[in-house]
């Protein structure tokens, strides 16, 4: 099955995008093309934005006359090929150079609801016309494409990194909250953390807390995008900071690679056994798991002895931990654990969870 470009349609920010002869695409998307809201939309995994004529024409037949090429944002409009139907990690290569790869739906947004009648851009989601929505993609190989060129459907992979990189989409969003929540209890509990939140992307920087738990940046696919506003927090704090970026994003100018970091992912019955039935039938003899409860001080306290001493965690980020796990054992769906093995402390642990994925 072919297709081809109707029209290459970019803009400064906002909405139309407006059609021109022909752009160059690389890894961060057309050259002259932004977004009023880069802190949701853009960067390496979600660089090319497509919608196909086949879907315009559908909802233009449910009365949505505004929406026409280019009117929700999309940077190519297409023909031939019913793209919201193509599976996750489909590779497209278009005219002579440029190869993408479906890297999942875009979700309507506010910025698009005028093209839409009584606003309701609800009819482009995936969840609701499947058929229907516009596409994500990733730029493989780059290069210039045109009104006219061809699309073809590539033969798939046996091995693509697009599913990892939607299961990285869940798990950057738990992440990412787990340390704000961290970030916050430490700002509220009185010390100097600077927080910044940029939609997929939140940092911390704290001249009080040097070390890489309170200066890093999450957020990898926003990274990109956002690096000066991430440079001057850590320049404004004057602190050394760290970010945690994808092994297949290139090396930041004027950084030091530090470390590798693994993420285990998968259903929980197989990645650990799930901790409240641990608690109810330990397998290891004499071993308890019990839920730290706000309100019980004494176990509040315990927990942060635990984790500072199994984390060899020096002075004075020992006394900060004491000093705000108060505050953060409070967080909404922060949950702190304590194992103790024939009556004695031995182990800490604390579990994020955010729309049912857990962060251990």
């Amino acid at each position: 099955m072919d297709g081809r470009v109707l029209h290459v349609n970019i803009s400064p920010g906002g909405v139309p995008k407006l059609p021109v002869e022909g752009a160059w695409v690389g890894r961060q998307g057309f050259d002259g093309d932004a977004h009023d809201h880069d802190d949701l939309h853009g960067g390496p995994h979600r660089a090319v934005c497509l919608f196909a004529t086949e879907a315009i024409e559908r909802v233009r037949a449910d009365g949505h006359l505004g929406v026409g090429p280019g009117s929700v944002g999309e940077n190519l409009t297409t023909e031939g090929i019913e793209l919201s139907l193509l599976e996750v990690g489909t590779r497209l290569a278009i005219g002579e150079e440029v190869v993408l790869e479906i890297s999942g739906p875009t979700n309507p947004c506010d910025v698009i609801k005028g093209a839409f009648t009584r606003g309701k851009s609800g009819r482009i989601s995936i969840l609701l016309h499947p058929e229907d929505s516009r596409m994500y993609t990733r730029v493989i190989h780059d290069g210039t494409v045109r009104p006219g060129d061809a699309i073809r459907i590539l033969e798939p992979l046996e091995c693509t990194d697009a599913a990892v990189h939607q299961e990285l989409d869940v798990l950057d969003a738990v992440e990412r909250d787990t340390w704000l929540a961290m970030w916050r209890a430490a700002a509220e509990a009185g010390f100097d953390v600077r927080v910044l939140v940029a939609g997929d992307m939140a940092g911390a920087a704290s001249p009080e807390l040097p070390g890489s738990v309170f200066n890093r940046v999450f957020g990898m696919r926003q990274i990109p995008i956002h690096r000066p506003r991430m440079e001057a927090l850590f320049r404004e704090a004057g602190t050394v900071g760290w970010l945690v970026a994808g092994l297949d994003d290139p090396d930041f100018a004027g950084s030091v690679p530090e470390w590798p970091v693994g993420v285990h992912v998968g259903p929980v019955e197989r990645v650990l056994t799930r901790i409240d039935d641990v608690a109810a039938s330990p397998s290891v003899i004499g071993l308890e798991i019990r839920h730290v409860d706000p309100a019980n001080a004494r176990d509040v306290n315990r927990w942060a002895d635990l984790f500072v001493t199994g984390f060899a965690i020096e002075e004075p980020m020992a006394a900060a931990w004491r000093r705000f796990n108060p505050i953060l054992v409070r967080t909404r769906s922060y949950h702190q654990y304590i194992g103790s093995l024939d009556g004695r402390d031995i182990a800490a642990s604390a579990l994020f969870t955010r729309r049912r994925v857990g962060w251990l």
